[in-house]
């Protein structure tokens, strides 16, 4: 069994953790916009066909993956910031020299992932408002195909 020593900032090992962490919080923050560019590429299809068709019902339909996009994008927000955590958190062990071996490659988000949902939801400047804009997209369409 290995002996839990303590690591410095110089260690290669830390290095390649900080790396993969930011590698997580990268990817979280790309599907985070591929969820606004999905959002906005069916909400458009959806119109599009509204507009051939003349049956503003048909843009109510629009709604529904406006809202599944809204909570998913949500979710990847609030686990980048549990991950930013994460990171935050082992940087200060190893600024106050208390980060060991065993800190190393243990990789989980910090914090409630249901509370940071909520947070993004309705605090983040870039999902509210954008897709407050995708649905009185939506309802205007709908108003004008009426």
């Amino acid at each position: 069994m290995a002996v839990d020593q303590p690591i410095t900032h110089e260690s290669n090992s830390v290095r390649t953790h900080l790396e993969i962490v930011q590698g997580i919080i990268q990817r979280m923050a790309e599907n985070s916009r591929s969820c606004k560019v999905w959002c906005v590429t069916l909400v458009s299809a959806i119109l599009v066909l509204v507009a051939r068709t003349g049956k503003a019902e048909h843009a109510m339909i629009a709604l529904a993956p406006t809202v599944l996009f809204l909570v998913l994008d949500a979710y990847y927000l609030s686990l980048e910031g549990a991950f930013r955590k994460s990171y935050d958190t082992f940087v200060a062990k190893i600024h106050d020299g208390q980060a060991s071996t065993s800190d190393l490659f243990a990789i989980a988000p910090i914090g409630s992932i249901a509370r940071g949902l909520f947070e993004a939801m309705f605090r983040s400047f870039s999902l509210l408002p954008f897709y407050l804009m995708v649905l009185v997209t939506v309802l205007l369409a709908w108003r004008l195909v009426l």
